[in-house]
């Protein structure tokens, strides 16, 4: 026996594990050949498909980040409670220690990338090591050098460690959840310095779904059958396929929609009651939670536009609740010149800080007492002569943004600023904004904007933190004393932290860096007579939008085919 003990059972313990791999690798076969069903996604994104999935090119991160690549953990901003917030995914476990500046993942075991090579805590390292190399792929300035807080990440075992130079608490859900994680071994191999131009046409990642197929007018979403969270029993996603069209116009993308062509939509439906919900009562619904601004964005760099006093008579010259229920149905409110969104962050709300309403008449003398004058057509002009005249570029198709614009083009004209509205595509719309190429600009929810987290904080951080310029500080705003807050925010009790969200409401309103108009809803029609599972105002476990990073890929391991 002794003998046996020695020699044999390495060649054992071999044989057992091979058929343990096999057992796996026949248990995820069968439980993927279980998955059934398609799934069409209706969401008008104002351009057809460029086929490019890199998760850190904002243009397209809604058709990668969640379908194909994860994150380490997901936070759900809509969640009851703090208990129920964060859920582990591509790790299993996190901590915080050394007050804050410490914060280490304990990086799940067992996960494959698509192409059935193993992920580890070297993608983890990898992925943060070259946003550090390369700042344009750091679109929430993580690093030092991006003007973060972050100072290294390296690897213990089966663990990661990120060291940050001081109290970085809030960072957690730009690292956790905001961070797409790439795979090593194909990405390492790219030049590192153009890795925010790199096209990633066949994707390869962890998430629930990898790309089948894909032209300008669809993407065709098929079940990663080596996903990690499927079960014997229990496949996950449960959907074989996912189609994703494209749509120019939101009135072709409700079309399809009303008639029971697609079963997930995430765009304005004009009277929605009879328009959708009417056709089928018991299985067409909709939900539009408010998470985010949809903002009137000045680029500051303009001379004009760097005047105060042409901000403050936009901000006083647009009537907001007007756009809301005209321009936006009265599916969303007016929003607020602190930039804070009510009612989902209702509790960092400072009333007394919001001093912008609509006030033509304030808006007029606000100009003149600037030095600027009535010229050629009642537009003002300056004092070396040159118009209030500006053009607003916004995305082709969303049909509630044109009417919202069409709106604020008259009221505009009648305080003496001439606006003229130009549509894009949202491949060049989004370069225009993030390479300052623009004079004023919409943009918010449906269209890209700072993420929503789970305070205000995040949103704001992303429209004024200096580091964010290029990435998600679309006015350019550059101000050491409002940086200087939104880093004093991390290493601050609670009670503090209020007293800064506080002061950037104030900063908001004194130097009016851009303007908030609507509320931004997480646009979300579903149907439930095919899919069950959905998130819903009683069950938020996900913002529900098919155009939420990483949310989507969550809600899609929830939907379950019903026929």
């Amino acid at each position: 026996m002794k003998r046996i003990f020695r020699v044999g059972l390495p060649t054992i313990i071999s044989l057992l594990a091979a058929l343990s791999v096999s057992a796996v690798a026949a248990s995820s076969a069968a439980a993927a050949s279980q998955a059934s069903g398609k799934l069409v996604i209706d969401n008008e994104s104002g351009a057809t498909w460029t086929c490019q999935f890199n998760p850190y090119n904002p243009a397209v991160t809604l058709t990668s980040f969640g379908f194909v690549y994860e994150p380490l953990e997901f936070v759900d901003i809509l969640a009851k409670s703090p208990s129920s917030q964060t859920t582990p995914w591509l790790a299993t476990a996190s901590k915080w220690s050394n007050g804050f500046k410490t914060l280490s993942f304990t990086i799940r075991k067992g996960v494959k990338w698509s192409d059935g090579q193993p992920f580890s805590a070297a993608d983890v390292v990898y992925t943060f090591n070259a946003m550090k190399a390369n700042k344009a792929i750091d679109l929430n300035a993580l690093w030092t050098n991006a003007g973060g807080p972050l100072s290294s990440v390296t690897q213990k075992g089966s663990s990661v460690v990120f060291q940050f130079k001081s109290a970085s608490q809030p960072y957690f859900y730009y690292v956790a959840d905001q961070t797409p994680i790439l795979p090593k071994h194909i990405w390492s191999k790219l030049n590192q310095s153009k890795l925010s131009s790199f096209a990633d046409s066949n994707p390869v990642g962890t998430g629930p779904y990898k790309v089948g197929s894909c032209s300008g007018q669809n993407i065709k979403y098929m079940a990663n059958s080596g996903y990690w969270q499927s079960k014997p029993g229990h496949v996950i996603p449960a959907i074989k396929e996912v189609d994703y069209p494209s749509f120019l116009s939101n009135t072709q993308a409700n079309l399809q929609l009303s008639q029971g062509q697609a079963q997930w939509g995430g765009q304005y439906v004009p009277n929605i009651q009879s328009f959708y919900v009417a056709k089928d009562p018991a299985a067409n619904h909709y939900w539009f939670p408010p998470v985010e601004n949809v903002s009137l964005i000045p680029n500051l760099s303009n001379p004009l536009l760097g005047n105060l006093a042409v901000r403050q008579a936009l901000a006083y010259g647009i009537d907001r609740a007007k756009v809301a229920l005209i321009g936006e149905s009265g599916y969303q409110q007016a929003a607020n010149q602190t930039g804070v969104i009510t009612p989902t962050y209702s509790a960092w709300y400072d009333k007394s800080a919001n001093k912008f309403s609509y006030n033509p008449s304030k808006a007029i003398k606000i100009l003149e007492a600037a030095g600027f004058k009535r010229g050629s057509g009642g537009i003002f002009t300056s004092k070396s002569g040159q118009q209030l005249s500006f053009q607003i570029k916004t995305i082709s198709g969303f049909s509630d943004w044109d009417a919202s614009l069409q709106l604020i083009t008259q009221q505009l004209k009648q305080i003496g600023i001439a606006v003229s509205v130009q549509d894009e595509n949202s491949g060049p719309y989004t370069s225009d904004l993030q390479s300052g190429h623009f004079q004023l600009a919409y943009a918010g929810s449906g269209g890209p904007a700072p993420s929503p987290g789970p305070t205000p904080y995040y949103e704001l951080r992303g429209l004024l933190y200096s580091g964010n310029i290029g990435s998600t500080d679309y006015s350019r705003f550059n101000s050491k004393a409002t940086d200087a807050l939104f880093n004093q925010y991390p290493g601050d009790t609670p009670a503090q932290q209020l007293n800064v969200i506080h002061k950037v409401e104030q900063v908001m309103n004194n130097q009016v860096p851009l303007i908030p108009v609507t509320e931004g809803v997480d646009w979300f029609q579903y149907n439930s007579k095919m899919f069950s599972g959905w998130p819903t105002a009683a069950n938020p476990y996900a913002q529900p939008s098919p155009y939420q990073s990483p949310d989507m890929g969550v809600v899609l391991t929830h939907l379950t085919p019903t026929k």
